[in-house]
């Protein structure tokens, strides 16, 4: 059983080795939600996650188990990150498996931590089955959050929180394995037995839901997700014993809200934060954490790994999910003048044009015709409707694509 004291040591062998990481209020997301909010920035950390602080834990607190072969662990991210950090730091060798399709960025933020990467197979099963297979071989095996020493290290965060925020009312974690949330139950309710914690997860993998609710942690079917670094198929079974018995609830958060969360956290508070990382404020902003006003409610920002190129689709489609893009196709008379018109009255709007693609050889385009798609940027959804009513007006047949027919 993960105790506070325990959390409490991890937390010394911690200070000065991983940053505090700050908690800050947020009067965007206090005035949306009506209540007080926080966010503890964990993507501000070292590796850009929570997970060094449980890696750090874990390798220090067990070095004279160690061995000279180091250290091996599996992982798609940000654990693999933080294990080859800690390991460096401690001088010690640390060896990586990622599957196949872990993302090159990722891979080079290893091997820059001192990691030696291996990859194996298309599935974190996989890799993990590669790794477990090279801890007989010598090596210590860190497991990403089943795991007393690596729950400690991540029940830091509790600690700091109450620290910062002692009458907290809710705290609002990502999960996936379990991890962080278990330890920062512990470390929360210990200060506070009152406070409420809440666990998120992405809709395409409720592993912990159905844990919950069904009293047993069998494995589900997980879906891609923008919150890849929560897509855990099965609760760690130490967390999982917590999480049942402290955790208020678990509640699940669309493709769709998480996008629009990274973009506010973006936008408005200057946060980059991966999609798991947003999980607590896709939630908020669906209305899904519930308090009186002036309760004092954190959200956890996990992590803020994400790469670019995903990051570049999670904004485009945030900015569609928030009524931001309009996207249409409309056939014009292939005529000089004829999209100049048409620009006319879109300006006339106050909307700005991002992109225009022409199409004349369709099969379904008249000959004297051509079928124009354009990308615009918008306002807000009732903008979308004004842009759609004026053109309607001036006799154009619009169809809409993407998220620009609005709520």
């Amino acid at each position: 059983m993960i105790s506070v004291a325990k959390i409490k040591k991890a937390a010394s062998i911690l200070k000065g080795r991983v940053i505090r990481t700050p908690l800050v209020y947020s009067p965007t997301f206090s005035k949306v939600a009506g209540f007080e909010v926080y966010l503890k920035l964990e993507n501000l950390q070292e590796t850009g996650s929570f997970k060094i602080r449980g890696a750090t834990c874990k390798i220090l607190s067990e070095l004279d188990r160690i061995g000279k072969q180091g250290v091996v662990a599996a992982s798609a991210g940000n654990h693999a990150q933080g294990v080859a950090l800690a390991a460096s730091r401690a001088g010690l060798p640390s060896t990586i498996v990622m599957p196949e399709w872990a993302s090159i960025s990722k891979q080079e933020a290893t091997r820059g931590y001192g990691g030696r990467v291996i990859l194996e197979g298309q599935s974190l099963t996989d890799s993990l089955r590669k790794a477990l297979e090279l801890a007989k071989e010598g090596m210590a095996f860190i497991h990403p959050f089943d795991d007393p020493a690596i729950i400690a290290g991540q029940g830091s965060i509790g600690l700091e929180i109450m620290e910062d925020l002692p009458d907290a009312d809710v705290i609002a974690v990502p999960v996936g394995g379990g991890g962080l949330i278990s330890g920062i139950c512990v470390a929360a309710h210990a200060a506070r037995p009152e406070v409420r914690i809440i666990g998120v997860q992405a809709e395409t993998c409720p592993s912990a839901l159905k844990a919950v609710e069904t009293g047993e942690r069998a494995e589900v079917e997980a879906l891609a997700s923008i919150a890849d670094g929560i897509t855990v198929r099965q609760t760690g079974s130490i967390a999982f014993d917590i999480i049942r018995k402290e955790v208020d609830r678990i509640m699940l958060v669309g493709e769709d809200r998480i996008a629009e969360a990274v973009i506010m956290l973006l936008e408005r508070k200057k946060i980059l934060a991966e999609g798991a990382g947003a999980v607590c404020a896709a939630a908020l902003l669906g209305g899904q954490i519930e308090a009186p006003a002036g309760a004092k409610v954190v959200l956890v920002v996990s992590g803020g790994n994400i790469d670019i190129s995903l990051l570049d689709r999670v904004i485009r489609k945030g900015l569609s999910w928030n009524g931001r893009i309009m996207r249409f196709k409309v056939l014009l008379d292939d005529e000089p003048g004829a999209l100049a018109r048409l620009l006319m009255i879109i300006a006339a709007a106050g909307a700005n044009v991002l992109q225009i693609y022409h199409n004349r050889g369709g099969p379904d385009v008249p000959v004297r015709q051509t079928r124009v798609e354009l990308e615009i940027e918008t306002r807000n959804f009732a903008h979308i409707r004004e842009i759609g009513a004026a053109l309607g007006e001036a006799g154009y047949n619009i169809e809409l694509s993407g998220g620009g027919s609005g709520r």
